[in-house]
């Protein structure tokens, strides 16, 4: 199932003239069912087996079942390319599936129960991006040494999620090979930060660098643009203000989250970050219709439950572990007063400061200023992007003023 067709020829991405979508010449088809076969098969397999605490090996470990085309004893027959499927430390990320309190069914009916849903923004890289039907997970394609440096990364990340449960690091559910006539094509499963049913009046991808971080025009002239750190600096000269506990609690997540990245040497990270404008959902309402708070047309909802359930969440962030657990989202405000919903997340993690990016930093400090461009080494980095969110994106709602969570349930319905 396919959203549109963009560009026809990106990294190893191509869309030919009818619209299909291949990836290393492997239809997007193709690998859209081996992902499913091979995730269903590979998870359910260990599902069965006894659970076990997480050794310094499994983080190492390497699965892989063959999927003939005729099927074996084990496998299913398909339509398809014989293809083998690689599993990545599947102990390992049974645990991290765990602690993210989602089962094995769960996430087998997710991802493999419906048809996944083709992305039509391949980004930069031009990796694949596949959403679950039911908007829960990200399946991205990642080169071989972003998959490398994730399985690296792995013994860190399970360090960090036992030491500070609430974090905005993208949530890593798994991470797969398929491979089929000499190619690899690389996967990994993660949470989505942006839900498709959702109506998102801005969203941008920040830094906390100046250096060319301006949308382009064709950029700009899309129907969701990804907008960047200095578009946003014009939209919100202000920026976006929160209840004193939910901006302490959103700052001391960021600053523990850019620690843990920083001693990886992991730098060019972003900021996700959808707004949903309540008060603007609500005159589009009456403009159109009776809307739901995503901004889609549908039933009465009921105000008082949904009012009662984000309290219970927002209400001790502490305690709770994930705020903004309900619809993963923050509530806030612009200078104007107007309510907002933030979805908020740190991606593209996966970049760590090899020589390369030494090199594109040095070429980029001899033309411009060396502290504005978004390449930079980590502890730099780090800093830079920490003052631009706590100096021009989030700031604490000032004085006595404040709103109640019921107030924006209210305006939804």
């Amino acid at each position: 199932m396919k959203v549109t067709t963009p560009k026809s020829k990106l990294g190893h991405r191509r869309v030919d003239e009818k619209g299909e979508t291949t990836y290393k010449k492997t239809p997007s088809s193709a690998l859209m069912s081996a992902i499913q076969l091979g995730i269903g098969f590979t998870v359910g397999r260990l599902s069965a087996k006894p659970e076990r605490d997480v050794l310094m090996q499994d983080f190492a470990q390497i699965e892989t079942v063959v999927f003939p085309s005729e099927g074996t004893r084990e496998t299913p027959s398909h339509k398809f390319s014989d293809f083998k499927f690689k599993s990545y430390a599947p102990v390992a990320f049974r645990f991290f599936r765990e602690l993210f309190s989602m089962r094995p069914d769960d996430f087998m009916m997710a991802l493999c129960n419906e048809p996944l849903v083709e992305l039509s923004n391949p980004g930069a890289s031009g990796s694949l991006f596949y959403v679950t039907c039911d908007d829960e997970f990200i399946i991205k394609t990642v080169q071989h040494k972003e998959a490398e440096f994730l399985q690296k990364l792995l013994p860190g990340y399970y360090l960090n999620l036992n030491q500070n449960k609430r974090t905005l690091l993208p949530k890593f559910f798994g991470l797969f090979c398929y491979q089929c006539g000499g190619k690899n094509i690389r996967l990994v499963v993660m949470n989505n930060l942006l839900p498709r049913d959702w109506k998102f009046h801005f969203k941008y991808d920040l830094k906390g660098s100046t250096y060319k971080r301006r949308a382009s025009k064709a950029e700009r002239a899309k129907k969701h643009p990804t907008l960047k750190d200095l578009d946003f600096i014009v939209d919100f000269p202000e920026g976006i203000f929160l209840e004193p506990e939910i901006y302490t609690s959103l700052i001391k997540t960021l600053q523990r989250d850019c620690r843990v990245l920083e001693s990886f040497k992991i730098m060019d990270y972003s900021i996700l970050l959808g707004i949903h404008n309540i008060d603007e959902a609500a005159r589009e309402r009456q403009q159109e219709g009776t809307l739901t708070p995503s901004g889609q047309m549908n039933s009465t909802v009921d105000s008082n439950q949904l009012a009662t359930s984000i309290q219970q969440e927002a209400r001790t962030p502490g305690e709770t572990g994930d705020y903004h657990k309900m619809f993963g989202s923050i509530p806030a405000r612009n200078a104007k007063g107007e309510k907002l919903l933030l979805f908020v997340g740190i991606i593209d993690i996966l970049q760590s400061y090899r020589l390369k990016k030494k090199l594109e930093h040095g070429w980029k400090a001899l033309v411009h200023d060396g502290d504005t461009v978004s390449v930079h080494r980590p502890s730099f980095y780090c800093k830079r992007f920490l003052e631009f969110m706590t100096s021009n994106v989030f700031k604490k709602l000032p004085g006595e003023k404040s709103y109640t969570l019921t107030s924006i349930i209210t305006a939804w319905v």
